[in-house]
């Protein structure tokens, strides 16, 4: 997957699964701040994003993930390993 196409499964994911209009998904958007996730949707959205991969995320590699573009790298990690 291209960071393009990951950015845009990024925004059908976080509208699908928290109601964000798609276009607030930016990869400069804060996760908590901006996009008003908790950690119970954090957890949400690393099952989604393993469900995605096919991958497990290790919480230790999930717990520095701020912004959109952090999700992006992190899922970007999960499909070179």
């Amino acid at each position: 997957m291209t960071h393009d196409e990951i950015l845009n499964r990024m925004r059908e994911i976080f509208h699908d699964t928290f109601g964000i209009e798609p276009s607030r998904v930016t990869p400069q958007a804060h996760l908590f701040e901006e996009l008003d996730l908790d950690s119970i949707d954090a957890v949400d959205l690393a099952i989604k994003l393993q469900e995605m991969t096919g991958r497990r995320i290790k919480p230790e590699e999930f717990r520095n993930v701020r912004t959109v573009a952090d999700v992006i790298a992190a899922v970007e990690s999960l499909l070179k390993a």
